[in-house]
């Protein structure tokens, strides 16, 4: 759904009024006035696009093995934590060591207590493979950064945008090893099993989200620099629906962080009917907005029934994107893309 709905944004964040309400009359002059991101030819422009593509995408199957380690319990099973990295155990005393450490961890004292060096060996490379896919990206996108840097390929701006984006990378590892460092300390109550911190998930995911969002967004502003040659009509249709699209958006958005702290909880499978358990609400709950703001982040069934009824809104949201903008005069590959997002909405819901 992300990156359906990416795709059309960053078209119509293209279709400004000052460039394309005469598209059809002078769209080669107002080309012309576009400042590139990318110089040289058309060559390094498809090269630097590439680049930029594969990296969000490498961001999105970090985001996927992220979610298969909280799957597999594995996120704690590394219980210390080098910026620089380091090897995985080589032999059979390393792994012993590695080993002797987790069992001084509260996840391993109560939910893995009597697990079998095997088992550990599992969760142990599950959760390094995540972190070394963060580091390989971090390098690979820095050395493909300076050969592009000295070909001359990158222009000011988007090097200063390359660069942030490469900062937020780097303090990725650092929230993740905070996020981390939450789960490895002793839970206040014996009842309550040990996990990291919402709030820190809820970062660590936002970042993420972040992160690849603004990749995706560069490289198809350096993929596609020039607006596709518009009528009047379906330039006036365009901002129609970048103004729809923009607060949907943010929902996503939003939707997307709040998962976190159903996830966090450890009892998003508790609250198998929604909308009806859990979810109950009337007038008289409206004096108490603090309990409830507080509930969101704290209390299982309020930070289930939020997040789901986040999503019915995020589908229905789509929903009436599509409707309203079905009669619109629009660019095919818009309309293309309204659809592709409403199907990818569904499906999520689903």
């Amino acid at each position: 759904m992300k990156i359906g709905f990416l795709f059309c944004y960053q078209d119509f964040s293209k279709l400004s009024f000052r460039n394309l309400s005469t598209a059809a009359s002078t769209s080669a002059r107002d080309a012309g006035e576009l400042k590139h991101l990318v110089t040289a030819s058309h060559h390094a422009r498809n090269a630097v696009g590439t680049w930029l593509f594969v990296s969000a995408a490498w961001v999105f199957c970090m985001v996927v093995l992220g979610g298969v380690t909280r799957l597999t319990r594995s996120g704690l099973s590394m219980t210390d934590w080098k910026f620089t990295g380091s090897l995985p155990p080589l032999s059979d005393e390393e792994w012993l060591v590695e080993f002797e450490k987790y069992k001084q961890s509260p996840q391993y004292n109560s939910i893995n207590k009597g697990m079998s060096l095997a088992d550990f060996k599992f969760i142990y490379w599950m959760e390094y493979a995540h972190r070394m896919w963060g580091r390989a990206l971090g390098i690979v996108f820095a050395l493909s950064f300076s050969y592009f840097l000295r070909k001359g390929y990158i222009t000011p701006q988007l090097g200063l945008r390359l660069c942030g984006l490469f900062a937020l990378g780097a303090g990725q590892g650092l929230i993740g090893w905070w996020m981390v460092k939450s789960g490895l300390e002793e839970p206040k109550s014996e009842n309550v099993e040990p996990r990291v911190s919402p709030y820190r998930l809820a970062a660590h995911l936002a970042l993420a989200l972040i992160i690849y969002s603004g990749l995706l967004w560069t490289a198809l502003s350096v993929d596609m620099p020039d607006p596709p040659a518009l009528s009047v009509r379906e330039v006036q249709g365009a901002a129609k629906v970048k103004r729809l699209a923009v607060p949907i958006g943010i929902l996503v958005g939003i939707t997307l962080v709040s998962g976190a702290f159903v996830a966090g909880s450890n009892e998003g499978l508790a609250y198998k009917t929604y909308p009806n358990r859990g979810c109950t609400w009337s007038l008289e709950d409206l004096p108490r907005l603090k309990q409830f703001l507080s509930n969101f982040f704290q209390n299982a069934s309020t930070a289930t029934c939020c997040h789901r009824g986040m999503a019915t809104a995020t589908l229905i949201s789509i929903g009436g994107l599509w409707w309203s903008t079905r009669k619109l005069i629009l660019h095919p590959s818009i309309r293309s893309e309204i659809k592709s997002t409403l199907i990818h909405a569904a499906v999520q819901v689903i």
